[in-house]
């Protein structure tokens, strides 16, 4: 990405840079933690990098959102919990859960920052807690993530391995010629709710949404929700290993992440599987994670 200074107008106020939980008292809104998993990927990545440079974006915006009748997002609480160091692995995987249950403790809503989507598992199993039997997840990904063994391709898997009930799982954005058949036969006899890209066109992202939290929170759990950003468009997503043309544009996944962060029933969310440092020379993918985690606040402002 190409950087430059940024222009001080105090009349133009600027997103993120938000305080640690530690120097706040009372509730939390929304809390940020970076979980930058990347040493168990598919594909050759940096995602590691992310999480900073997300951050880093989010600067390049105002936390005003005139479709909030004129409110700033920043009149709601933030904070900034920081990275979870190299959170791959066993040992890493658990300080990323600790970490995530100690934010999901004090937030209304926490959202991790990739990292690969290995960073689903430590962000879902933290968020949900003892609360699996009744959790619901919504995935907006390209692909199943069903694969066997330890990897960015297997989060879904494994989180079902470790209790969630199949039939509380909607992927929403499965692309053609992104996923093999074993794997579609695997969600299919696991009871998963497939929302493919096809089948997107025309329909708004909020009411795709609200009917998939309908069947992921009937349990009346918490729910998480995964945002893989490879489920875009590969010319608004370069920074995406996986990600292919004719994925979502970039005005769905910000549609989807408002009105992920308005439901009440989503406690978590995750931003996954941008390598920063194999953006475009603009920066476009790390900067829709960005606007993304400024959609969310914005529908917790709407809540």
């Amino acid at each position: 990405m190409v950087t430059s200074a940024l222009p001080a107008d105090p009349l133009w106020p600027r997103a993120g840079s938000w305080p640690s939980p530690k120097d706040i008292v009372g509730a939390i809104d929304l809390a940020l933690i970076g979980i930058p998993t990347w040493r168990t990927s598919l594909s050759p990545t940096r995602a590691e990098a992310t999480p900073a440079a997300i951050r880093n974006a989010l600067r390049r915006y105002s936390p005003f959102a005139a479709s909030l009748d004129g409110r700033n997002v920043d009149d709601l609480v933030f904070a900034d919990v920081g990275d979870v160091i190299d959170p791959d692995g066993d040992e890493g995987e658990r300080r990323a859960i600790s970490a995530m249950t100690d934010a999901v403790g004090r937030a209304a809503v926490t959202v991790a920052l990739g990292g690969d989507n290995a960073a689903t598992v430590p962000a879902a199993l933290g968020a949900w807690g003892d609360a699996i039997d009744s959790a619901g997840l919504v995935t907006l990904d390209a692909h199943h993530d069903l694969r066997d063994g330890v990897s960015n391709g297997s989060p879904v898997r494994r989180l079902l391995e470790a209790g969630l009930d199949g039939r509380r799982v909607v992927q929403i954005g499965i692309a053609d010629f992104a996923n093999s058949r074993a794997y579609t036969d695997r969600a299919r006899d696991l009871g998963i709710t497939v929302v493919r890209r096809d089948d997107l066109h025309g329909r708004p992202m909020a009411d795709v949404l609200a009917e998939a939290l309908d069947v992921a929170g009937a349990a009346g759990g918490p729910v998480h929700v995964d945002i893989d950003v490879d489920v875009c468009d590969r010319s608004v997503a370069p920074a995406c290993p996986a990600s292919v043309p004719g994925g979502l544009a970039a005005h769905e996944l910000r549609a989807a992440a408002r009105a992920a962060g308005r439901d009440g029933r989503v406690r978590s969310i995750d931003i996954t599987e941008i390598d920063a440092l194999a953006d475009a020379p603009d920066g476009r993918t790390v900067r829709l994670a960005a606007l993304c985690v400024l959609e969310i606040a914005a529908g917790v402002a709407a809540r």
